[in-house]
């Protein structure tokens, strides 16, 4: 039998100024211990939110029970599991927790700002979100682990109205890895941040609506990632490929253009670390890159060990739980399409009569790879040149025959990791891209 123990906390901190008015202030802790043993085919688990030795005792114990119990009534007389790198990982440094008034007072600085240098607004916000999850890792087969897992992000939301009366808004997320005190150290270095997002939101307020239809359009690095990780990295996780995705017949067949590589990156991308390193999963397996696309072809599945096992390909550390009492799902952790060679405005300059979109505020896509991205800051391209700004709009197509338009890759990456993906359970991961020029369907007014 395999057997996974795992302790647990995650914080969270929040401070959100809705137009000058403190609307939330909070803070909180939940920890606790499972277990989890397999068994022929099939796993017990057993959580408690008791965090001591007594707890330990008694989550194993039950784990081991409730897998005897299920192979008893459900076991299918698979083989072990397949084997792991042994050892023992530490990617645990030490965590400040500033007090609460430090995040009011930096979001309110924040607040006051807008409110002085930003004329003509009908609504402003500004949120700190801060959050962790720590575990200690211990397996009978792998690697041992303890692990932090920080980050923290102001959010920035601007709302003004059109000359028709029209409200129109724009909002982004600044921040990354590690904890309040070292992610930001002083309000005003964001107020550049705050003047780029209230000049977008002036452009976008004299703005048009696209022509809806098929066009040859520029998407940023930010929308790249975006269907990476959701017309994409959902059909390849291999539980949802059980469940019949479209990936499930597409293995070894060409999905995109031969200028597309996706990639689950682990903790390195390109020399750098990613957003979110994950180091080892929830069953102890070290975490290494998962190539799902390579040259255009589907290559390969993001895997637990048990689905590893079925498919006969490696366990490359996907399986991962939000808290104590969830159990490791298959999960992505920083995907993205991987840079080429063109430059971004070489890629503009090549569009006669297209668009350029930049920033997503909603998305939603299905098992079949079929997706539509609300967009909420674009422009025009006409005859090589940025136009005026634009509405919000809609893109949409079918994942796997949009990518096969690619045809210019830019040569850098943008990231995001300022969200949670909800398959399940709520999930800290990151998602990127370079710009890509592709066609694409646009929705109009």
């Amino acid at each position: 039998m395999h057997t996974e123990l795992r302790a647990q906390i995650n914080k969270t901190r929040g401070v959100s100024f809705l137009s000058g008015s403190l609307t939330t202030n909070v803070r909180s802790e939940v920890s606790g211990v499972s277990a989890r043993v397999y068994k022929n085919g099939v796993y017990g688990f057993s959580s408690t939110a008791e965090y001591d030795d007594e707890a330990v005792t008694a989550v194993l114990s039950a784990a081991t029970d409730n897998a005897v119990f299920m192979d008893k009534r459900a076991g299918k007389k698979s083989p072990p599991l397949p084997d792991v790198e042994a050892g023992r990982t530490v990617r645990a440094v030490s965590e400040n927790d500033p007090i609460q008034k430090e995040y009011i007072d930096f979001a309110g600085a924040l607040d006051a700002y807008i409110a002085k240098n930003c004329p003509g607004l009908s609504g402003r916000g500004v949120s700190v979100r801060a959050d962790s999850m720590e575990k200690l890792l211990c397996v009978s087969q792998g690697h041992d682990a303890h692990v932090i897992l920080p980050r923290c992000y102001v959010y920035l939301r601007l709302t003004a109205d059109t000359p028709a009366g029209v409200p129109v808004e724009l909002f982004v997320p600044v921040g990354g890895k590690g904890t309040f005190d070292t992610v930001f150290s002083d309000p005003a270095l964001l107020y550049p941040k705050v003047d780029e997002l209230y000049e977008k939101l002036m452009q976008k307020r004299e703005g048009v609506y696209p022509t809806a239809g098929e066009k040859t359009c520029i998407i940023s690095g930010e929308l790249t990632g975006m269907l990476a990780h959701e017309a994409v990295g959902h059909t390849v996780e291999a539980d949802l490929v059980l469940g019949g995705s479209v990936a499930a017949h597409n293995l070894g067949k060409t999905v995109a253009s031969p200028l597309v590589t996706m990639v689950d990156f682990a903790h390195t991308c390109l020399g750098a670390p990613t957003p979110l390193p994950i180091y080892v999963d929830d069953e102890g397996t070290p975490a290494k890159d998962a190539v799902l696309i390579q040259d255009g072809v589907l290559t390969g599945y993001m895997n637990s060990r048990q689905t590893a096992q079925h498919f006969g390909m490696e366990p490359t550390g996907n399986a991962r739980a939000y808290l104590f009492s969830d159990e490791p799902l298959i999960r992505m952790r920083n995907t993205a399409i991987v840079p080429g060679t063109s430059k971004l405005e070489d890629m503009i300059a090549s569009v006669e009569d297209g668009y350029y979109f930049i920033d997503t505020n909603n998305g939603q896509a299905d098992t079949t790879g079929e997706f539509m991205f609300g967009v909420c800051m674009g422009y025009e391209i006409k005859n090589g040149k940025l136009g005026k700004a634009l509405l919000d709009t809609t893109i949409s197509g079918v994942a796997f025959d949009m990518l096969k338009t690619v045809d210019m890759v830019g040569d850098t990456i943008s990231w995001s990791s300022s969200g949670f993906c909800g398959k399940k359970q709520p999930m800290p991961v990151g998602l990127g891209g370079p710009a890509i020029r592709c066609k694409i369907t646009v929705g109009g007014r």
